[in-house]
């Protein structure tokens, strides 16, 4: 019997300790909120009215969920927030210190995570209607049937909302590497017509374009996890 009230005794000794370095390991994550990424230098070639900011921007939160280095606020909580408060798109990479500070107090949180897509689109070499370049080296193909390579960059700060100082930076690059379609059309409906963007629907993670989104997404998560120790 006293055999088995010290084993009884250890196990309940090892729960208790278990849940107190489970308690302080969730009291050290940093609670973060994430704007949607701004997008305004990219030339928008796709049909539609997508939101590639948005799209970018979810993505990254289910990586850094998933990753569990940081408590990470309701996404619809913040549109709202942003709605009451008239937050335009352009202020999205770069919200005056104002704007941060009233964010940072209404939804609880320390920092604040802002962004930028500057890249969105395939190589040169598959153009085969008009739609510029950027960055001297990338243009935009037929939608839907071109062939070619795709890149996406992204850039992310994280601010914290009592002092405005940008505590980390993190940019993040996807290339496919592979050729293939720059977006897929139909498919069970699940995905929007030739052209458009769905960043949730599987065959567009099957596109080179996805693709390289998904590789940018986690570069970038990668990164701002690493910038943890800073805060």
């Amino acid at each position: 019997m006293r055999v088995m009230r010290t084993l009884a005794m250890s196990l309940i000794g090892v729960v208790m300790c278990s849940t107190l370095l489970d308690a302080q390991a969730a009291a050290q994550r940093p609670t973060v909120a994430l704007l949607d990424f701004e997008f305004g230098t990219i030339q928008r070639w796709w049909s539609g009215n997508q939101d590639i900011g948005k799209g970018i921007a979810d993505m990254i939160v289910d990586e850094l969920v998933n990753d569990g280095s940081f408590r990470m606020i309701e996404r619809k909580r913040i549109d709202a927030l942003l709605a009451e408060q008239n937050f335009s798109n352009s202020e999205r990479a770069d919200p005056s210190a104002k704007t941060v500070a009233q964010l940072g107090k209404a939804l609880g949180v320390k920092y604040l995570v802002v962004g930028s897509v500057t890249k969105f689109g395939t190589e040169e070499s598959s153009k085969s209607v008009g739609g510029g370049v950027f960055g001297g080296k990338f243009g935009v193909g037929k939608v839907g049937t071109a062939q070619g390579k795709a890149v996406v960059a992204i850039t992310a700060r994280i601010i914290d909302v009592t002092t405005g100082e940008i505590m980390a930076s993190a940019k993040g690059e996807g290339t496919s590497k592979r050729s293939g379609l720059l977006l897929g059309g139909g498919g069970g409906g699940r995905t929007s017509a030739a052209g458009d963007i769905n960043f949730g629907a599987s065959d567009f993670h099957d596109t080179v374009l996805g693709e390289a989104t998904e590789a940018a997404v986690k570069a970038t998560v990668t990164r701002l996890v690493a910038a943890k120790s800073r805060l």
